[in-house]
């Protein structure tokens, strides 16, 4: 049995907990590794690793940090289809949304390479007689990543590339559904040079995750996962002093207006709805179809479904694989089976007709739901769409901004006074027009409001920067020795 350990101070380290977890191939359902699990002691070695690192690399110059994540870019570009085959195998997505991801992912270590810049301060001369006053931006210490299982590549490049580049070091605590990826960027990181002791990895469960939220060493936590996990991380995290970012759920709402193009709605609708087997925070998982239109795009929509090729990442041509477990599948299967009761409309059923093997689903599409429908309030996080119908824009507007989440949103329209008006208008952090998935690009930074974010600061990109430094003021004077005198007083601006 493959055996899946830690990676502690630049080497695989296997574990001493005697506890293990499992990892499921997705597609067959077969047990294909096991993981180990960290014990308090083991985490309290990677951090006191890190932390012995972190003077070193603090103090290396941002040109060869720059150069790390330089190298570290045309590692992973050369590797993307190994690192992107053995997602698939653990998670179960198929391989070009593999390969997606780990693209999306790669954005945000060549946003890292630009450090030097993003490390610039302010500088003001002669802010008082023969004063001057400039801020520069310092890395925390010790901070630590603890990312979900839908995204092993790209959420930890998220965090982890702009934490090194900034002069941190990082402890990393995976998803133990699938930590194979991470593992493998490990080695990658080593080659590009980073030196042995600042990245780490400790797999492991919630006995891992607790002593990182108390650990007085670990200095800030940035957390992707669900709402009340994001809510516990937050608050204990907190609680104990440190920095914390903690993304959580969503129900993201993609609102049709009737003068759409209602072709390009519904290919954005099933394209946001079932890709990765809408394992995904920011998939849309509810259409609000204006009255007007909604009988022919809920059609559209449906006659769209039964071309998607469900199957194995192994094979070609399949475009949504698995889920990651089957409790989770059973979970989802749940939510479409009792749609109708909660008075929904069940136009396409995916629990039926699903391969032997595996954690399968089909894609599900319900009509007709309405808040206080469990199948509308509650994140499903599977292959489900619903249907909700309005009136028009108002009664859109309105279900958006009374939703519980602030992740995503997208409105398709003609309208560019509408979509104006909606960008203004709606509470939610990351707005699509005419665009269903508003990934922000890594030079923007990524986050929602609401119960989607606890923290002040969204992720990667220009957030992720000011997340991972504290802002230092010098105020400087070089007396004059012309003019240099004893003063008691109180120093004046003016």
């Amino acid at each position: 049995m493959n055996r899946i350990s830690h990676w502690i101070d630049g080497k695989v380290v296997e574990g001493s907990s005697g506890r293990s977890g499992v990892v499921f191939d997705p597609a067959t359902g077969a047990q294909q590794s096991a993981v180990d699990l960290a014990s308090v002691a083991e985490v309290d070695k990677a951090v006191a690793v890190a932390k012995a690192a972190f003077p070193a690399w603090r103090s290396t110059n941002l040109s060869r940090r720059a150069e790390v994540m330089f190298h570290l870019r045309e590692l992973i570009d050369a590797n993307r289809k190994e690192i992107a085959s053995l997602l698939s195998k653990e998670h179960g997505k198929v391989l070009g949304d593999a390969l997606g991801e780990v693209a999306r992912g790669l954005e945000n270590i060549e946003f890292a390479c630009g450090v030097p810049n993003l490390l610039k301060g302010g500088y003001s001369e002669q802010a008082s007689g023969g004063v001057d006053v400039y801020s520069i931006k310092q890395p925390l210490g010790v901070v630590a990543g603890i990312t979900p299982f839908n995204f092993p590549a790209m959420v930890p490049m998220w965090m982890f590339a702009n934490a090194l580049a900034c002069g941190n070091t990082f402890v990393l605590k995976p998803s133990e559904k699938d930590p194979s990826t991470s593992m493998l960027l490990a080695e990658l990181l080593k080659q590009a040079g980073l030196p042995d002791g600042t990245f780490n990895i400790v797999n492991g469960d919630k006995v891992a995750v607790d002593r990182l939220l108390a650990h007085p060493d670990v200095q800030a936590i940035s957390f992707v996962g669900s709402t009340p996990i994001a809510r516990y991380i937050y608050e204990t995290g907190t609680k104990n002093g440190k920095r914390v970012q903690a993304l959580g759920g969503a129900k993201n709402h993609m609102l049709v207006l009737p003068d759409a193009d209602l072709d390009m709605a519904a290919d954005a609708a099933v394209s946001a709805a079932y890709g990765s087997a809408g394992e995904r925070c920011m998939a849309i998982s509810v259409v609000l179809a204006s009255d007007a239109i909604a009988d022919a795009l809920v059609a559209k929509i449906k006659d769209r479904i039964p071309a998607i090729k469900v199957g194995p990442a192994s094979e070609d041509g399949n475009e949504m694989g698995p889920l990651i477990t089957g409790e989770h599948r059973d979970k989802v299967r749940g939510y479409v089976q009792g749609a109708a009761g909660e008075g929904a409309e069940l136009v396409v059923d995916g629990t039926n007709d699903v391969p032997a093997n595996g954690f399968f689903l089909k894609p599900s599409l319900i009509d007709h739901a309405k808040p206080g429908m469990r199948c509308y309030d509650d994140e499903i996080f599977g292959p489900v769409l619903t249907i909700t119908r309005v009136k028009g824009y108002d009664d859109g507007l309105a279900l958006i901004n009374a939703n519980q989440f602030g992740n995503g949103t997208a409105i398709f329209t003609r309208d560019g006074g509408a979509a104006r008006q909606f960008e203004f208008e709606v509470q939610v952090g990351m707005v699509g027009i005419n665009v269903p998935i508003p990934v922000p690009v890594s030079y923007y930074s990524f986050g929602g409001w609401k119960a989607s974010l606890f923290g002040d600061t969204h992720m990667y990109g220009p957030e992720g920067i000011n997340f991972y430094t504290r802002t230092k003021v010098v105020t400087s004077r070089w007396p004059d020795p012309r003019t240099s005198k004893i003063d008691l007083g109180f120093p004046q601006n003016r």
